[in-house]
């Protein structure tokens, strides 16, 4: 149920998106308590993107998930952006993240809904 997309003008190879990608499915089951079995990551690249009006290394997240402690959206971005800092070199200053508190029945999954 909890979804992180990772977008990103950060050219990664083929290898090392898998990686980020493996890592943060762990990162995000252990943040959020949920079972690493249900968590999905979409990372994907857009050289064109930008922020402040530059082309300097960036990325925007958006994390979603039943649930979603809202009092803990200070430590989730914190936690997120150093992820990100550390595995892509994305400075946190350049990361926008977008959490989302998604209702059981507007998340679908196996032919129903949670």
């Amino acid at each position: 149920m909890p979804l992180l997309t990772i977008l990103t003008n950060v050219d990664l190879p083929a290898e090392r998106r898998q990686d980020i990608a493996d890592e943060a499915s762990k990162l995000v089951a252990e943040l959020l308590g949920k079972p690493e079995s249900y968590v999905m990551i979409a990372l994907s690249h857009n050289p064109d993107m930008r922020f402040a009006g530059s082309n300097d290394a960036l990325a925007y997240l958006e994390l979603k998930s039943i649930d979603l402690p809202q009092q803990d959206t200070t430590r989730l971005s914190d936690e997120l952006c150093t992820f990100i800092e550390n595995r892509m070199d994305v400075d946190p200053s350049r990361v926008y993240i977008e959490f989302a508190d998604a209702e059981r029945h507007m998340w679908g999954w196996s032919n129903a809904t949670f």
